[in-house]
């Protein structure tokens, strides 16, 4: 298991952008970050670190949320991908009975933890790789940023549409990635997200899938 200490010694406190009301662990300097990480685990770090950066979908989401807390108020909650656990805890904000944190990499697992204690939040716990497995019995799947690629949107959309067959409610915040079948989704708000890296914003759509 990644040690908290480790999250704490190679990143920086911020807000995010749209979603002021939590802080974050992040990194400025991915690139020294990713080569800690590497160090640490003895040089099998192979992705780089998702989890230090608070993504457009993830914040879009997190927003939605915290802005629309019937949505998931007394419910049980998945947050596919955590990352940071940006959207977890903003779950558990909006008034979420219990949040699963599912993220393949150690490091995420740990920044959860991390980041759920920067701000005071209980009712999370995390797992890794669900996306081979049935989906646990919640009420919300909550998915940000997870068809970055081709391979993870082949991996994921199955799990999601499982997880909807199975009578759980499914919102994915995606910044417009063309992986997303975006025809077969109904979107259900749109934020204009600062760019995680650089000047601009990214257009984030929050999609429910029917």
């Amino acid at each position: 298991m990644v040690p908290a200490g480790f999250v704490r010694a190679h990143t920086q406190v911020r807000r995010p952008s749209l979603v002021p009301e939590v802080r974050l662990h992040v990194a400025d300097d991915v690139v020294a970050l990713w080569e800690a990480m590497e160090t640490a685990a003895g040089g099998a770090g192979e992705e780089p670190p998702f989890w230090a950066a608070a993504w457009p979908g993830g914040q879009a989401l997190a927003r939605c949320l915290l802005d629309a807390p019937t949505t998931v108020a007394g419910r049980t909650v998945l947050d596919l991908g955590s990352g940071s656990g940006l959207v977890a805890i903003a779950a558990v904000l909006a008034g979420a009975r219990r949040v699963l944190a599912s993220d393949v990499d150690p490091f995420s697992r740990t920044a959860v933890g991390v980041n759920a204690g920067l701000n005071g939040v209980r009712g999370i716990s995390v797992t890794g790789d669900v996306l081979d497995r049935e989906p646990p019995a919640v009420d919300l799947v909550v998915a940000g940023d997870v068809c970055y690629d081709r391979e993870m949107t082949g991996r994921v959309l199955p799990f999601l549409d499982r997880a909807r067959a199975r009578g759980c409610e499914v919102l994915i915040g995606d910044p417009g990635r063309p992986y997303l079948p975006h025809g077969r989704l109904e979107a259900v708000a749109v934020y204009e997200v600062p760019e995680t890296e650089g000047p601009g914003v990214r257009r984030t759509t929050v999609w429910r899938l029917p």
